[in-house]
């Protein structure tokens, strides 16, 4: 597992190791022809990453740690702008876009926080899938069984990889419908995704601006937060964990199971029982919401009516040129209607508040971030029925939690050597405190789990 933020902290304060050591490292693990890196990034910046580790150096040899991420080398999805180049969001489409103008406010934000970005990692184009598969810039492949290749998750595919492989301390992604959370999921890491209000999107380019969210993927639940407060530029406090016999959790009856795998199903019941041991009471609850949102998003939802506002002049002139199973979802939204739209804006609310009602009596809401393991490469490429039901399955539980406006963690919890399982901890909008306190507890009986 990578080594946590407090850890490197810990060495750069005792002189184990250096900003620059560490920078010099992530770089070449990204160069090496060996490893992922040519496709877990569509950019690098060696040479001002290498300038701001030495100005980290320095500030804290004169006793100067601007926050607890100062130094250490950060990856950034390619939907946020950075000053003075095109944002290709994982496309060829936008190559002769005008540069960006100012850095995304989160990306000045972990500068300000003397972060180091090393480079922008690499997505499903325009954010809109949860496997992660790239024809453009190629697909990185899961740290877990390496000689299949398996699917990183996505959108947030490289920057998943990018941690998992050390070339990256901790990344940020984005979250429309779990893109921070199956990565997580499919990597052996924490990912948190945060009431969407709580992180600007200025200089982010949107998929979907009524579910869009901005969120880190880091080893532990603790670096989720120190980089979310970053995010957010709230102070940060270190998650406070709950005893466990403090914790009531709930699990839905219904949905989250299906189609699930025999390793996602027994991992996700172990789970359960470890927890339960410890304290926690844990009851199965009915959420009939859970099942009717297939239905209330049966025309698209509003992921394909505001993709299709943002990208319909791009497609009529460029569709070519986009990956085509990301332009058929998208031309899903041209056949809304405005009624459909308003339709959506109505039911939301009151979907929201029955759910939140069901759950006023609990800490987080437990299921399994993805019910299967991470498919092979090769077979969601051969296949275009493989890739679209392998899509649907991969993204229908976290995106109850994006329709919900909630926020959620997904930590891993299988045991070590087995392919990775994710367990999403989530609650409603505004619980982003608790759903980390709640996740902090949890981490700690996890096989995975770190000192």
């Amino acid at each position: 597992m990578p080594a946590t933020i407090t850890e490197l902290q810990k060495a750069l304060q005792r002189g184990e190791t250096s900003s620059l050591e560490l920078t010099e490292a992530a770089l070449a693990r990204i160069a090496s022809p060996r490893g992922e890196g040519s496709r877990a990034y569509t950019r690098t910046y060696p040479e001002r990453a290498l300038a701001a580790a030495q100005a980290s150096d320095i500030l804290r040899a004169s006793g100067l740690a601007r926050s607890p991420i100062d130094g250490l080398p950060i990856s950034v999805k390619d939907l946020f702008d950075i000053r003075g180049e095109a944002t290709l969001a994982g496309s060829v489409v936008l190559n002769d876009a005008p540069p960006a103008e100012d850095n995304a406010l989160i990306v000045q934000r972990l500068i300000d926080a003397g972060a180091v970005i090393v480079g922008k990692t690499n997505m499903t184009e325009f954010a809109f899938s949860g496997l992660g598969l790239n024809p453009h810039y190629g697909t990185p492949s899961s740290p877990w069984d390496r000689a299949t290749g398996r699917i990183p998750g996505g959108s947030s595919s490289g920057a998943g990889v990018s941690v998992a492989d050390g070339m990256a301390v901790a990344a940020i992604g984005t979250d429309t419908g779990g893109s921070v959370r199956i990565p997580a999921a499919f990597c052996g890491l924490a990912g948190f995704k945060p009431t969407a209000r709580r992180v600007p999107m200025d200089g982010t380019l949107p998929l979907a601006f009524s579910l869009d969210s901005v969120g880190p993927l880091a080893a532990t639940v603790n670096c989720c937060a120190i980089l979310d407060s970053i995010l957010s530029g709230q102070v940060h406090a270190a998650p406070v964990a709950p005893r466990l016999a403090q914790l009531r959790l709930a699990v839905p009856s219904s949905l989250v199971l299906d189609g699930a795998d025999d390793h996602v199903r027994g991992v996700f019941e172990n789970t359960l029982r470890a927890i339960r041991e410890h304290g926690a009471q844990v009851d199965l609850i009915d959420l009939p919401e859970f099942q009717q949102l297939a239905h209330i998003n049966r025309l698209g939802g509003f992921v394909c009516a505001e993709a299709w506002a943002w990208h319909q002049t791009l497609l009529g002139e460029r569709a070519g040129q986009y990956d085509r199973r990301v332009a058929s979802r998208m031309m899903r939204g041209k056949d809304m209607s405005a009624a459909d739209y308003i339709e959506l804006l109505q039911l939301r609310p009151k979907w929201i508040a029955s759910v939140r009602d069901r759950l006023r009596h609990y800490d987080a809401l437990l299921m399994p971030t993805v019910p299967i393991v991470a498919p092979a490469i090769v077979d969601l490429l051969a296949s275009d029925d493989a890739y679209f039901a392998a899509n649907g399955l991969i993204l229908r539980n976290p995106t109850l939690i994006n329709f919900l406006d909630g926020c959620a963690l997904s930590i891993p919890c299988h045991p070590a050597g087995a392919a990775p399982v994710g367990l999403m901890i989530a609650g409603p909008a505004m619980h982003d405190r608790r759903i980390l306190d709640v996740g902090a507890a949890l981490e700690g009986v996890m096989p995975q789990q770190r000192a």
